[in-house]
Formats: structure tokens, C-alpha cells, sequence
């Protein structure tokens, strides 16, 4: 989509009105790996501090991992590479959701995985009207 896209859409990244007025007197508090952007400054109606994420791509929620999720939504007061332990070596990193894409789940009898199931176990019985 590009720079001849962006100054009409929102769901790209951030309009040329966030970058230029939205962000005018705030501060960047960091960046995570998929490259978003977290930004804190202003009030909002409880008196807080504003804290807020440009994404770098398209605008999907999924694409916030865990910590600078918790970060955003005021779980944790500090930002997270300094407040939170480091990531254990069994967790894996966080995904996107990809739901509507080629690496979606599919169980199995999905159409899109052949359509077939394993057979019935009979731990079902259908409902009969004169039983």
C-alpha cells in the first residue's frame, strides 16, 4: 500500500495525522520484535498518563505480545524489558492470529483438510421424538 495509501487509511499503520499531531509532546517508551511502537504521554479521562501502539503493518490486536499487551492495558506500572523477568526457555514466542489465512487451524473433518472424519465411537445415540 505504501506512503501514496497511508494518508487515507488507518488500518495500514498510522495515518499522517497520528504521526504529525497525534504524537506531537509524546514520548517512545519502546518497540517489541515485530516492531510496533509504544508511545505514553498526555491524559486520558482518569488522569493517566495516554499509552497507545502504532503497529508496524497492519492494525491487528494479535499482533501485541503478552507483555507490552499487559503494558498497555496498566497490569504493570513499568515498561516491560525492565519490570518484567526475562522470557523462560520453554515459552515460546507470541503469534498473530491466523484465522482467515493458509496457517489457520483446521481439525480434523474440516473442509478444507479433506472433509472426513474418524468414525463414531458410539458415545452418541440420536434423539428419537417416540422414544
Amino acid at each position: 500500500m505504501g506512503i501514496n495509501l497511508n494518508p487515507f487509511t488507518w488500518w495500514t499503520g498510522a495515518s499522517w495525522g497520528t504521526i504529525l499531531y497525534g504524537l506531537r509532546g509524546m514520548k517512545q517508551v519502546g518497540e517489541d520484535s515485530l516492531g510496533n511502537t509504544y508511545w505514553q504521554g498526555g491524559r486520558d479521562t482518569a488522569g493517566e498518563p495516554r499509552r497507545w501502539v502504532i503497529y508496524a503493518g497492519a492494525n491487528d490486536v494479535s499482533r501485541i505480545p503478552p507483555e507490552w499487551f499487559s503494558w498497555l492495558h496498566r497490569q504493570v506500572d513499568g515498561v516491560p524489558g525492565e519490570v518484567l523477568p526475562p522470557p523462560r526457555a520453554w515459552q515460546k514466542p507470541a503469534v498473530p492470529n491466523m484465522t482467515g489465512t493458509a496457517l489457520a487451524y483446521r481439525p480434523m473433518g474440516a473442509l478444507e483438510k479433506g472433509g472426513t472424519r474418524a468414525a463414531a465411537t458410539g458415545d452418541y445415540e440420536a434423539w428419537n421424538p417416540d422414544a
